[in-house]
């Protein structure tokens, strides 16, 4: 592409790609904390029924007291959670008033004392156990029980947020550029995560977290295009998985961050307060110059480019670049991009159709799997601390194998690898009896590493198959069906309660499924960067006639234009 030797021109590896590459990936860093926060703000302390109000039992002990008024689950040894005896229990005391050991009463008898005692719900509100946290908004707002379900709510709320904001930023970036919309999304994840901190109300928090979301998506989508814009095609893997292992970290430091913080309100603001460095920064950056030539802002263009040769220590090289230069270069992508474009414009031709369906069915499914995965840890019955760090641990040797597989067998191969062997891993979880916690938590640590490896290859991916002239349209149609996935995975593990293994069934075959649609998209291994559509369907026309053409050695493209000029008359 002419972009491309432009970019050659000033430097395309040099100082500025260094400093542009990890300024813009610092906010990733964080933004791993804001969509799995929800495993520690959210996290459900042991609790049980408060004792009767009324009732004056001073005199006796904590165990006593929970014995006389709460009935125990039986089938996992201890208090019900949300019922109460309706009238203290003395039989259970022995008759000196001392606790009697429930280890001498069998469960046929405990049985019988649920039968005949009368229960009742928990009226007068609930004691937590928060020996492990300081404060959760479980804890804060009483959401367990009857209210248990808003916990996952909560968590759909806020990727309700993260999707409409990949629909709003996605236009709204290619309309008025991707530093604007940079800045005012890093502006809106300090202020929105600084207000949930400090919500008065469960209603409030899911408000700001919804506009956290929105800003998250924004940030995600704007960050990688400038990344994209401002390198070459051949460094393109290494940074991708180099933006992909930000994110990985950033697991990593929510893990350190929520171990030391264990108020949800601290936490959700240690989170947050980041994001006003990164606003102050980003004034800094440059504007997409692929994106000022394609919306008629030239001079900028041009302005851009030679302050990129200045950074890279090729003043001269910038000099030489002129606004006539600029436009005869890129004249084929200027007369292609007239005009203004939206969502419509994926579907416009069969090549973009058969990109964009199968782009949405692998962004669904990855992110419906991978938070159906990570957003339950306490449902794996180790350390919640812990089993994040593995689970952000584990994404470090998938994305080296998955950037390896990317270079050598392709961006397809890897993609459909990734997502098949996810979903197998998934399934055969369901087989593994509960009671064998490790071998659980082992297999579904493999299914997460596959499905970090798909996202990894998915965003480099899209970036290559979407034209510059509509990206941040594409890019913001699969981040919607991205988070159409993580806004359903929490409300399928409320299945779990009616059909325990049919959460996992559905998680596994998602993957599976979408993994075998992937095989229809094009390889883009080794192509350059497409700026109009035009070059995305000449791109398919040509490996069309290259794989029909038994001398594929002697076409080129002349002989390929001809072509297609022939078959449009």
């Amino acid at each position: 592409m002419a972009f491309g030797d432009l970019l050659e021109q000033v430097g395309s590896t040099g100082r500025f790609q260094v400093l542009h590459v990890t300024l813009l990936c610092m906010p990733i860093l964080m933004m791993a904390s804001h969509n799995l926060l929800q495993n520690f703000v959210a996290s459900v302390p042991p609790h049980h029924c408060s004792v009767h109000r009324n009732l004056s039992l001073s005199s006796l002990s904590p165990e006593q007291v929970l014995l006389l008024t709460v009935p125990q689950d039986i089938k996992n040894s201890r208090p019900e959670r949300c019922l109460r005896y309706a009238a203290p229990q003395w039989q259970h005391l022995s008759e000196n008033g001392t606790y009697s050991p429930k280890v001498k009463r069998d469960s046929s008898n405990d049985t019988e004392d649920l039968l005949d005692a009368e229960l009742q719900g928990c009226k007068d509100g609930w004691e937590y156990n928060m020996t492990e946290m300081s404060s959760t908004i479980i804890s804060e707002w009483d959401l367990v029980c009857d209210l248990r379900s808003l916990k996952q709510m909560g968590q759909t709320i806020y990727m309700g947020g993260v999707l409409v904001g990949a629909v709003i930023f996605g236009g709204l970036s290619d309309r008025f550029g991707r530093r604007f919309l940079l800045l005012i999304s890093n502006l809106l994840m300090a202020v929105g995560g600084t207000c949930a901190a400090f919500s008065t109300s469960f209603s409030v928090f899911c408000l700001f977290r919804f506009i956290t979301g929105m800003a998250l998506s924004g940030l995600g989508l704007n960050s990688f295009s400038l990344i994209v814009e401002w390198i070459p095609t051949r460094v393109r893997t290494v940074v991708g998985t180099g933006t992909g292992y930000c994110y990985t970290m950033g697991q990593l430091i929510l893990a350190v961050v929520a171990y030391f913080i264990r108020d949800w309100r601290w936490l959700t603001l240690a989170v947050s307060v980041p994001f006003y460095i990164t606003f102050l920064y980003s004034w800094w950056f440059l504007e997409s110059a692929r994106w000022l030539v394609l919306n008629r802002k030239s001079e900028q263009a041009v302005k851009n480019l030679k302050t990129v040769a200045r950074i890279n220590g090729r003043r001269e090289e910038g000099d030489r670049i002129n606004l006539e230069m600029l436009q005869d270069s890129m004249k084929k992508e200027m007369s292609c991009s007239q005009g203004s474009y939206s969502v419509v414009d994926l579907l416009r031709t069969p090549t973009m159709r058969n990109i964009t369906i199968c782009l949405s069915a692998v962004w669904f499914s990855t992110s419906f799997a991978y938070y159906g995965l990570s957003m339950d840890l306490q449902k794996f019955g180790v350390d919640i601390y812990l089993i994040q760090v593995i689970f952000g641990a584990v994404d470090i040797p998938a994305k080296v194998v998955v950037t390896v597989s990317m270079s050598i067998f392709g961006r397809r191969p890897s993609q459909c690898a990734a997502l098949i062997l996810s979903g197998v891993t998934i399934l055969i979880n369901i087989l593994v009896p509960y009671e064998k916690q490790t071998v659980r938590t082992t297999l579904a640590v493999l299914g997460k590493g596959c499905l970090a490896a798909s996202f990894n290859c998915c965003y480099l991916y899209s970036g290559e198959l979407y034209p510059t002239i509509i990206r941040q349209n594409g890019m913001g149609w699969v981040s919607m069906m991205a988070r159409v996935g993580a806004m359903v995975a929490p409300m399928v593990l409320l299945l779990g309660e009616a059909v325990p293994w049919l959460p996992g069934f559905i998680y596994g075959v998602a993957p599976i499924l979408s993994g075998v649609v992937a095989i229809y998209l094009p390889e883009t291994l080794g192509a350059p960067l497409p700026d109009t559509i035009q070059d995305v369907d000449e791109r398919s026309v040509k490996k069309t006639i290259l794989n029909a053409s038994p001398k594929k050695e002697e076409l080129d493209m002349v002989d390929i234009h001809n072509t297609l000029f022939k078959e449009a008359a």
